[in-house]
């Protein structure tokens, strides 16, 4: 029984964590800067795909970190500090992400996604926590669960994030988090689904599980291989050509 609850313990603390790094991403990504106001919280869930309740877990720690404020009846704003460093270097990158996505093509881009997330990936397999790991398979079952490719979308970022933060180097992460800004600007626009949810037997579920199982083995070069073969596969799927 204890067992039991100290792994839900867990879970909860990981979707915690995610939460919040979905949050500070969604930042980055629309460039908001200090002073800007957040969308209400009905819209961030949506927008996020997790539900109200992991959504004010998640502000009311970027509120105790200082990044954000909240004005009853105004709403929420990105904090004016300057000394938060870790939201002031996502708001940068946000600020930049116009200019480069505009500059790249989508096969530059999967280029430097060949050259980054495999060697993400075989130092995950060197370095990954346990708790790392739960990260990466909790983001698996989301993703197989999901209801709509927007879902799906979202989980599949924290899968790929998880293995990034599983290599326990921040510069590594920071790469990865710079990269994946430009990866939904250049690529998400040329994809034409031609369902609402990923189907049953959509590649990248076993390509996902391949490059986890690497990782959980801590074998690093399976894990470069499997994460080299799945950027293949979706360069092929997404771009016609690897």
């Amino acid at each position: 029984m204890l067992g039991d609850v100290d792994m839900l313990m867990r879970r909860d603390s990981l979707e915690d964590v995610e939460a919040v790094s979905r949050l500070r991403a969604y930042v980055a990504e629309k460039g908001l800067k200090p002073g800007a106001r957040l969308p209400a919280e009905r819209e961030l869930t949506d927008q996020l795909g997790m539900t109200r309740n992991t959504l004010r877990k998640a502000l009311e720690s970027l509120e105790r970190e200082g990044a954000i404020w909240r004005h009853v009846g105004k709403g929420t704003f990105i904090s004016q500090q300057a000394d938060n460093r870790e939201l002031s270097g996502a708001l940068l990158s946000g600020n930049l992400l116009n200019e480069v996505s505009q500059q790249i093509t989508p096969f530059r881009m999967m280029r430097a996604r060949f050259t980054i997330e495999p060697a993400i990936a075989k130092e995950a397999a060197i370095n990954a926590s346990g708790g790392a790991l739960s990260h990466m398979m909790a983001a698996i079952e989301r993703m197989r669960a999901a209801s709509s490719w927007q879902a799906y979308e979202i989980q599949d970022d924290s899968f790929h994030r998880a293995i990034a933060e599983a290599s326990d180097n921040l510069l590594l992460l920071a790469l990865f988090d710079q990269l994946n800004l430009v990866r939904r600007a250049v690529a998400w626009g040329n994809v034409k689904r031609q369902s609402t949810k990923p189907p049953a037997d959509h590649s990248s579920f076993l390509e996902h599980e391949s490059i986890a199982e690497a990782i959980c083995a801590r074998d690093p070069r399976a894990a470069y291989e499997a994460m080299s073969n799945h950027l293949h596969s979706v360069s092929k799927r997404l771009f016609g050509g690897g």
